[in-house]
């Protein structure tokens, strides 16, 4: 894939270049982009030749369930089916690096759940670049990390852009970043939450509720 590689500035995001990565997304494109925990891979959730090129970009298995950014509680609740005790823990956790794995509405397309669970992972990210292109395109966005191969976590992201910018349709970067790291991924299927990953905001999360640790 031939990439064009936007910069775009980070407290004050030029409307006019996120419509254009807006516009790529929702004529299915796969884009990197930075947001809160890290630069992901995305594309639109109802995609799917989008997802299946995203998958090809990260060698990631169909079977392997993806994560998508909703821009609100209420957006997540289109999504997922979200009990009362979720709802509130939700509510108080969010925005931002905080994954929840949900029951998937049928709002979720099969190829993007884990087809074994029927779950998906569900993320509202703290960063301005991301939830204005999510009012651009007017659906979820799938946020895969951008991870090189055989690398846990790549903190330099000019390391990042340059070695997926050739790979993908379109590449966001910014002036600067205030990357937390990865998540912290909550499972909620049940009302006995489990932590599956400890990441950002472990702290808060614990300050919440009494989770199960897996």
């Amino acid at each position: 894939m031939a990439s064009q590689i936007l910069t775009i500035h980070s407290e004050t995001p030029e409307i006019r270049k996120i419509k254009i990565v807006a516009e790529a997304l929702q004529n299915g494109s796969v884009i990197l982009y930075p947001t809160d925990t890290g630069f992901s891979l995305g594309c639109e959730l109802s995609n799917k030749t989008a997802i299946a090129k995203l998958r090809a970009v990260r060698h990631l298995p169909e079977h392997k369930s993806l994560t998508f950014l909703c821009d609100s509680l209420s957006n997540i609740a289109e999504f997922a089916k979200v009990t009362n005790k979720a709802y509130k823990t939700i509510k108080a956790l969010i925005p931002g690096p905080f994954t929840f794995i949900l029951p998937a509405s049928k709002q979720v397309p099969r190829f993007a759940q884990n087809p074994k669970r029927k779950t998906s992972g569900i993320r509202v990210p703290d960063n301005d670049l991301s939830q204005l292109l999510l009012k651009y395109v007017g659906q979820p966005i799938i946020s895969i990390t951008a991870r090189m191969e055989n690398e846990e976590y790549i903190k330099n992201p000019e390391e990042l852009v340059d070695f997926f910018a050739p790979k993908v349709d379109l590449a966001v970067r910014s002036d600067k970043y205030n990357f937390v790291g990865e998540s912290t991924v909550i499972d909620m299927t049940t009302d006995e939450f489990t932590i599956k990953r400890h990441g950002a905001g472990i702290g808060k999360v614990l300050e919440f509720v009494d989770f199960e640790e897996e």
